[in-house]
């Protein structure tokens, strides 16, 4: 196979069949096709495309770079979410024990924060000894004990893509829709799974900017998962303003910790009860209830437990991981807020470090937002619009400005 003619075919608008997708993916696997060729053919595709038929074959051959999740022949339908990212978007907290309260299994594997997203491994890691990397020995028995497990991806899961992506992130490559769709889906898709429900964020919390960006990816990772023989739903879903009141990794998991007890801000309560009724044998009402009676919260401090973690600290979790600084945002009239713009207070939340620049650096914990108010709420002159956690004076000073531009209030 000579790889410079597979790339001009691709940059002049070609097919690329099954098995010439195959082999580049297993080649660049192995090692045996070197990043500057494979980069040069992420940016023919970025520019080319791909068809339906070609972002199937690449989304199965990265699956298949690496192992497949396998289970007892008897197990119960094994489901799981993805969401797109977003602002405060803690819904994977509180879904993946709901979820485990029916008779399905949820062997969810999720991925870290970089760049304004929050990531749920880092929610995850802010609870005292939680263990995310469990092997597939360890995964099978709690799933088999308690029906949820919440684990990053292994060293032997879609090793094709971490190569991928990591060229894709210094190439300029990531904005390509084939290349995202193959990305999430492989991950997905090894988890072996029955049925699959997509979260997919647009606006300025999100990756894609408009509402027909994100219903495009949708539906093509939909055809992609449905094809592969995995029962795949999705919801388009607004990243305007962030997903509850609180942003950041350990206010984000006491508030999950919250809606788990029955309370919990209603734009998350809605949003983690449409996704679990996509995927679950449960009616959307018994659903509600398992949130509101204390059997979601059983089965989170259960999937704690198990995973190494101190349930004995998740309501208190906020005094653990403790901001020296609190520091209210006064609202500079009265009025009704108009504008809590998602992303400027993601960008805000990475300078205080509570996410990544890079995937190398490290996750402040306490850091972040609380009592954020919704748009629509009417505010009095020097009412908190959110509350900041800081670490230092100085990270407190440079956020201040972006925060200012990202609240609005209309008289």
């Amino acid at each position: 196979m000579h790889i410079p003619t597979l790339i001009e075919r691709k940059r002049d608008g070609a097919e690329l069949s099954a098995s010439e997708i195959s082999a580049l993916i297993d080649g660049f696997t192995r090692g045996e096709i070197p990043d500057y060729q494979m980069s040069a053919l992420a940016m023919a595709i970025f520019f080319r495309g791909m068809t339906p038929n070609e972002t199937q074959n690449l989304t199965a051959a990265m699956m298949q770079s690496g192992r497949l999740l396998q289970y007892p022949a008897d197990s119960p339908p094994k489901v799981d979410k993805h969401s797109t990212g977003g602002i405060g978007d803690k819904v994977s907290l509180v879904l993946a024990p709901l979820l485990a309260c029916d008779e399905v299994w949820v062997p969810m594997i999720s991925g870290r924060g970089l760049g304004i997203t929050g990531g749920t491994l880092d929610k995850l890691e802010s609870i005292p000894g939680f263990n995310v990397n469990l092997d597939e020995r360890r995964a099978l028995q709690q799933l088999e004990k308690i029906g949820v497990c919440m684990i990053g991806q292994t060293a032997d899961i879609c090793p094709a893509d971490k190569k991928l992506y990591a060229l894709r992130d210094v190439t300029g490559t990531v904005p390509s829709q084939p290349l995202i769709v193959a990305s999430i889906m492989s991950k997905k898709l090894a988890e072996n799974l029955d049925q699959l429900v997509l979260d997919v964020k647009f606006g300025s919390g999100a990756f894609m900017k408009t509402r027909e960006e994100a219903a495009q990816l949708a539906e093509s990772m939909t055809n992609v998962g449905n094809g592969m023989g995995v029962k795949v739903s999705h919801l388009v879903s607004p990243m305007d303003e962030p997903l509850g009141h609180a942003v950041g990794n350990a206010l984000e998991v006491a508030e999950a910790v919250t809606t788990l007890q029955g309370g919990g801000p209603n734009d998350l309560i809605d949003l983690t009860l449409d996704l679990a009724a996509k995927v679950s044998m449960a009616p959307r009402d018994k659903l509600a209830r398992w949130l509101c009676d204390g059997n979601a919260w059983r089965k989170f401090i259960a999937l704690v437990e198990a995973q190494d973690g101190d349930a004995g600290v998740l309501e208190k979790i906020t005094s653990v991981h403790a901001a020296p600084i609190i520091w209210p945002l006064p609202a500079p009239r009265a009025g009704v807020i108009k504008r809590m713009d998602a992303g400027t207070i993601g960008r805000a939340a990475l300078f205080l470090g509570a996410g990544r620049a890079r995937a190398g650096d490290e996750v402040d914990f306490a850091v972040g937002f609380s009592r954020i108010k919704n748009v629509g709420e009417r505010v009095e002159p020097n009412e908190p619009l959110l509350f900041v956690h800081a670490r230092k004076e100085e990270t407190l000073a440079s956020v201040l400005p972006l925060l200012e531009q990202a609240c609005e209030v209309a008289e």
